[in-house]
């Protein structure tokens, strides 16, 4: 992504301030808090609680402090422009769910809906998870997977902090993950193909390709990038779909094995409940049910530490 908002408190835009310190910008810019610069992100906060990312960087940066909003000016330009009649096509869309949950695994899923199992999958239910509740998604999910391919790709924590420390943004593995799970749909529905490929987007399309321009096998074929994409085909809400399902499996378990029950984002109540686990299981323990770069970490020690 390449501009995210946040909207945060005052309280959180002190804390962002401390946490960047050694990465502020001076001057800060007129009606600003500060401004600091990380990497290839550009991070400006506003004295109206606003918080924008800027840059290749932004969406691992943003997504340490909240879920991300796209900004106005992405909005009107990350979008694809569709082909017409484009959801009446066989497509294969992919979506990701757990980016910014400092608990739980990040799950990617690519899901094939070709034309002719359109209206089968809109009355299990299937449409934007945004629109849905939990036990909805559940419900809906069961059902799904036994009707059309898919692949389901779920990374755990340990791995993903893994893979993190050697450098690897969290765009470049979503990247990594979306291109696998695409190339494993196009190998189960082979010889057919589909008329199209849609991406719900998270990274400019350039980017995404230089993020995986290593592998071996690169999906390009009819491939379409957009925002919002679980509204415009019903592939990409499919994969949204069946990659919630996977992810609350997922969580439940490890809720049950952390012996609490760990809170879904990345607000003061996470804080609290890494705390906990740290306090019951030891700092590594985070290693295994969270993603230690967000700033949850340095949070939950500073409770622990105030509380001594």
């Amino acid at each position: 992504m390449g501009n995210l908002v946040l909207k945060v408190s005052t309280n959180t835009i002190k804390e962002m301030k401390e946490y960047y310190q050694k990465s502020l910008k001076s001057p800060s810019p007129p009606y600003t808090a500060f401004s600091a610069k990380v990497g290839s992100c550009t991070i400006t906060a506003y004295q109206s609680g606003k918080v924008m990312f800027q840059g290749s960087g932004a969406e691992v940066e943003a997504s340490k402090w909240g879920k991300v909003e796209p900004s106005q000016a992405k909005a009107s330009t990350a979008s694809a422009s569709l082909p017409k009649g484009f959801e009446g096509w066989s497509v294969i869309g992919s979506d990701e769910v757990g980016t910014g949950d400092y608990f739980g695994p990040l799950t990617v899923v690519a899901a094939y809906v070709p034309k002719d199992k359109l209206a089968l999958v809109k009355e299990l239910g299937v449409k934007d998870s945004k629109d849905l509740k939990d036990p909805q998604i559940i419900t809906i999910a069961k059902e799904l997977i036994h009707v059309i391919p898919y692949s389901l790709l779920v990374l755990p924590n340990d791995k993903y902090n893994e893979i993190q420390a050697k450098g690897y943004s969290q765009g470049k593995i979503k990247a990594l993950l979306h291109n696998r799970a695409l190339r494993n749909v196009l190998q189960k529905i082979s010889p057919v193909k589909p008329e199209a490929i849609l991406i719900d987007q998270f990274a400019e399309k350039n980017i995404y390709y230089r993020h995986i321009q290593t592998e071996k096998e690169i999906v390009r074929e009819n491939v379409y990038f957009s925002t919002k994409a679980e509204g415009l085909h019903l592939s990409v809400a499919a994969a949204s779909i069946i990659a919630r399902y996977a992810f609350l499996k997922h969580w439940d378990e490890l809720s049950e094995k952390a012996g609490i029950i760990l809170p879904k984002g990345a607000s003061n109540k996470v804080d609290e409940a890494a705390a906990k686990l740290i306090r019951k299981h030891g700092e590594e323990a985070l290693w295994r049910y969270a993603k230690v770069h967000f700033a949850n970490t340095q949070k939950a020690k500073n409770l622990l530490y105030k509380k001594r």
